[in-house]
């Protein structure tokens, strides 16, 4: 494989480890990690407020239209070439722009936004998709203190998990969370961080041997 980059998307559901699966791999292989990072990165190679990205993050664009209805005259001319109002399909191209240009240039790992699928042609790209049960979930936000009771954890793990299946299913011609729709499913709810990370970083050596060495 000439000049060979890899890049490791990793699906999740929230509080299954995702951010920190993907932040421990990046560090043990040396190469960049992006989760948030994306939207700044879309937000500077676009000129667009990088709130709007944030706003808008693996959300659908039935949420991201209740939340820019109220200013259509919002223009975004130096982008698109034209006066556009700004929509979810130019945010979401912008993105998948960034992570196809950031994909070409270095090995990385990539949480979240579709990368899978925005990388389908990408010829050493390993998908992921991270899962555990609801008590697990519900114990590693509250040890982020993202909230105050287990009910309210619970709450908060469901409602991110379909806004960003509804987000997956639009703008993929997959399943969100479904096996078929990545290259390895794992269960974290038993297993370290560290332990999780170097399954997954096993399993990659041994579908692109010459990208690892």
């Amino acid at each position: 494989m000439d000049d060979a980059k890899f890049v490791i998307t990793v699906g999740r559901q929230f509080g299954s480890g995702g951010r920190e699966v993907g932040r421990y791999i990046a560090d043990k292989l040396g190469v960049a990690y992006y989760d948030k990072e994306l939207l700044a990165e879309a937000s500077k190679d676009s000129g667009v407020c990088a709130e709007f990205f944030e706003r808008a993050d693996e959300r659908s664009p039935s949420f991201f239209d209740n939340l820019f209805s109220f200013n259509p005259g919002y223009t975004i001319s130096p982008i698109m070439g034209t006066q556009s109002p700004i929509s979810p399909d130019n945010i979401y191209a912008m993105q998948c722009k960034v992570i196809m240009q950031l994909a070409k240039e270095r090995s990385c790992v990539i949480v979240g936004r579709s990368a899978d699928y925005v990388l389908r042609n990408h010829p050493c790209c390993i998908n992921v998709f991270l899962h555990a049960s609801i008590q697990s979930r519900v114990r590693r936000i509250m040890s982020r203190r993202d909230c105050g009771s287990e009910e309210e954890a619970a709450a908060i793990a469901r409602k991110k998990d379909k806004l960003r299946a509804n987000f997956y299913n639009y703008y993929t011609e997959k399943v969100w969370g479904s096996a078929a729709s990545y290259d390895l499913s794992v269960d974290t709810t038993h297993l370290s961080v560290e332990e999780v990370g170097d399954l997954i970083i096993e399993y990659c050596k041994m579908r692109f041997q010459e990208a690892f060495e």
